[in-house]
């Protein structure tokens, strides 16, 4: 699929056609009869606008829309779209649009689509690449496992049209970040006897083989070698041997700033001997390793883009948590890779034992910054819904940072509390301390549970993605099943860290 941005005259001085012939043109239209494309619809039906819009009951509310057929006319489909109130509508309310558009679009079978929107007020860069990733991600169809796939046609080239000419910079990294946001997909939407640790490595090394990335897989010996208890606890009950998985980009000239993205791995989830049980969603436990979905589309997307001066590691702990005879117990005493003792009171907070040595380790590498996603807590859920991931971090400037980046990805954050006094929760009379504390603030002693693998001073963030990472139904740019949540936070923090 090609974008490309067109500065047509918005004032309707020529015929649209004169520049653009395409097929499929989707115009987007404000509530209340004022802005927007009205000229150029009423010149392209032929009558007064109003009127023509009443008789078909449009209301450009927002989520509406409605298609016009125009056989032997350019273009020969005209679809309106509704934004809703002008003084709600911004980059989101854009994005929304514009994948509601291209889906519609799509079903109408175009093939050169144009897009009219009304931007004024908005920064044409940004609102050219939240345009071109709505209608690719929007579009986005995952039939892997079906038998037999269903047809479907999608439109070769998409023009936006009527921006300014610097808008075209802003499609500079929409092909690379959606790029990472589909790989990030597809991992978490595969089944858990397709996604395993083995393929998560296998995964690694074909980003690796295609950007020139360098790769090390350590296996389980060489885990017990640096004394990762807390990570190999979690693994021991599995048939299925862990991979703990270390990708690197290194930018061709000097470094002037090292980061770690770390993303928690687990494949499949059962909840160990604190078993998951009916209202659990046991059986979507596949997608409790989108945070290393998301490190590892954000590899792909960085490793096409390549920043100057930025180096990125990708750190995935993968294993599965499983039932056997030799899976940890309930009251078992793990040790950590930084020597500190885990009192397991509940099997099923794995993921925060396989992050707090993958946290060790990030240390090791003597970062700047430290960024971990992990789908953690049914807690965070609770919280902030399926559309709000948390944020925890004691780096105010690190915290402000992934905020933005997560406003100009179209990807919503929440900084929640890192509060001294809840760490009480954590302390265990026979070991340093306990792997879960009271349910109530349930995330927030999990992020501080992460603090304690973290060097103190350098600045670290921890994002719950628990329900941010799957969509029962379609939402915006988002299908039905697996979002790829985190790929365009983390790409927008990276490079702009790398711009700075």
């Amino acid at each position: 699929m090609e974008f490309r941005c067109l500065a047509v005259d918005r004032d309707g001085q020529r015929p649209l056609t004169e520049s653009w012939t395409g097929d499929t043109l989707v115009v987007g239209l404000f509530a209340g009869g004022g802005g927007g494309g009205r000229d150029l619809v009423e010149e392209l039906v032929g009558e007064a606008l109003e009127g023509w819009l009443q008789r078909r009951r449009f209301e450009a509310k927002s989520g509406q829309s409605l298609t016009l057929e125009r056989p032997g006319a350019i273009p020969a489909t005209l679809i309106l779209v509704g934004l809703g109130d002008p003084a709600e509508f911004g980059l989101d309310a854009l994005r929304q649009a514009g994948a509601g558009a291209a889906r519609t679009a799509a079903s109408a079978g175009a093939e050169q689509l144009g897009l009219w929107f009304p931007l004024e007020g908005l920064e044409p860069a940004a609102a050219a690449a939240a345009m071109a990733e709505a209608v690719r991600l929007g579009l986005y169809d995952d039939q892997r496992f079906k038998s037999e796939a269903e047809p479907r046609s999608l439109p070769g080239q998409v023009t936006l049209l009527g921006l300014a000419e610097s808008a075209a910079a802003g499609l500079a990294h929409v092909a690379a970040t959606c790029s990472g946001v589909e790989l990030a997909r597809r991992l978490v939407a595969a089944p858990p006897n397709k996604a395993t640790p083995q393929s998560l490595a296998d995964e690694a090394a074909a980003i690796a083989d295609a950007f020139g990335l360098e790769l090390k897989v350590l296996e389980r010996a060489d885990c017990e070698a640096l004394g990762m208890g807390a990570f190999l606890g979690v693994a021991q009950g599995s048939d299925l041997p862990p991979k703990f998985i270390h990708l690197t980009y290194r930018p061709v000239g000097p470094v002037t700033r090292r980061v770690v993205l770390v993303g928690k791995g687990l494949t499949f989830d059962s909840g160990g001997y604190n078993l998951k049980t009916a209202g659990s969603q046991i059986e979507m436990m596949k997608y409790d390793m989108g945070g290393s979905a998301a490190v590892l589309g954000a590899a792909r997307a960085i490793a096409e883009i390549r920043p100057a001066g930025l180096e990125v590691h990708v750190i995935v702990a993968s294993c599965e948590n499983m039932i056997s005879g030799g899976a940890i117990h309930p009251g078992d005493v793990l040790t950590a890779s930084n020597g500190k003792t885990i009192e397991i009171n509940n099997t099923d907070a794995e993921g925060r034992l396989t992050l707090a040595d993958a946290l060790v380790y990030a240390c090791g590498l003597e970062p700047d910054a430290i960024v971990d996603l992990a789908t953690l807590t049914g807690a965070c859920v609770i919280a902030l819904g399926e559309e709000i991931a948390g944020l925890w971090s004691p780096s105010d400037g690190l915290a402000e940072a992934l905020l933005a980046a997560g406003t100009a990805g179209g990807e919503a954050l929440w900084r929640m509390p890192l509060r001294g006094s809840y760490r009480k929760g954590l302390k265990s009379h026979v070991a340093d301390m306990k792997n879960t504390g009271p349910r109530p603030g349930g995330s927030i002693t999990a992020a501080l549970f992460l603090q304690d693998f973290v060097t103190r001073g350098l600045p670290w963030a921890h994002l719950d993605i628990a329900g941010t990472v799957w969509s029962d139904k379609a939402r915006g740019l988002d299908p039905a099943g697996a979002t790829g949540f985190g790929v365009r936070t983390l790409v927008a923090w990276l490079v702009a860290g790398a711009a700075a």
